[in-house]
């Protein structure tokens, strides 16, 4: 049965998200028209979702709403701070704390246990909005690319980047034995569907995250060919605990060699579209065929 609650929370939850992606600029000028105060403090709406969810699944804990109110706001006043800095431009130790912070928190998990199991994925999204607003709205962090307005430059590119990291992740992960072929042909129904929630659920936040601000950041530090090398590793490392109990050295291998080229396709055009289609095509590939 479905639950009204769930589905005004998940409409909540994925309207900052699309808005950011579809509507920049509006949301832009939206944000600069609103007083200082009340741009830094609108982030506690991202609390709204949790509320909801929580009160009609029975789950509410005032530690975990206040988090959900207050963490939001946190990261915006950060991220004010850090706009407001002589190294803005090429970044300072806020931002990076920031990232650090978010990273962890979703790669281990540290807040899924506020969520019902099969709700968990309200944590990750509620992060990335908050992620979004304060790097983006507040911060006015540019050279990200998070515009989700594909164009067919965008899939060109994407494609690819997918065509030349294809034959050499094949062959590395056959003899490794993380990957293992399988012949049944999918219906275009279910492929069609995995790949539009891989693009929107697991590759752009990831593509956003790791390309569009991580490296994005790095590159004014530390040059564009390091700063590939370096966000490609952290890529591979955010998959140690993915599929297996221990450390899973065999994804962290492959992940980081599909971040060089996830990485390749973002920053030829700086567009985080672009490197979600060729994460999207990889992991639908993968599901379906390699797995």
């Amino acid at each position: 049965m479905i639950n009204p609650a769930i589905v005004i929370a998940a409409l909540v939850t994925l309207t900052p998200y699309l808005a950011a992606a579809l509507f920049p600029r509006l949301v832009e000028h939206a944000a600069q028209a609103l007083p200082v105060r009340v741009r830094l403090f609108a982030s506690v709406l991202l609390c709204v979702p949790y509320l909801l969810v929580a009160s009609s699944t029975g789950t509410f804990r005032w530690g975990w709403f206040a988090l959900y109110a207050l963490l939001p706001v946190a990261i915006s006043t950060l991220m004010w701070q850090a706009k407001h800095r002589d190294t803005a431009r090429d970044g300072n130790w806020r931002d990076y704390l920031l990232l650090a912070l978010l990273g962890l928190a979703i790669d281990l998990r540290w807040f899924e246990p506020a969520w019902p199991p099969h709700l968990a994925i309200f944590n990750k999204i509620l992060l990335l909005d908050a992620g979004i607003y304060g790097l983006l709205v507040v911060r006015e962090l540019d050279g990200v690319g998070f515009d989700l307005r594909l164009r067919l430059r965008d899939v060109r590119i994407g494609l690819g980047e997918f065509i030349f990291y294809t034959p050499i992740a094949i062959a590395l992960g056959l003899s490794l034995g993380f990957l293992h072929l399988h012949a049944a042909w999918p219906r275009l129904l279910p492929l069609g569907g995995a790949f539009i929630f891989t693009f929107l659920f697991i590759a752009v936040p990831e593509e956003l995250f790791f390309r569009g601000w991580i490296q994005n950041l790095l590159e004014r530090r530390i040059g564009r060919s390091p700063a590939l090398l370096v966000t490609a590793a952290l890529f591979g490392l955010s998959h140690f605990n993915k599929r297996a109990l221990h450390f899973n050295w065999r994804y962290v291998v492959l992940a980081a060699l599909a971040g060089i080229f996830y990485g390749r396709s973002w920053r030829q055009e700086r567009r985080v579209g672009a490197s979600a289609i060729t994460h999207s095509t990889v992991d639908t590939i993968w599901g379906f065929w390699l797995r």
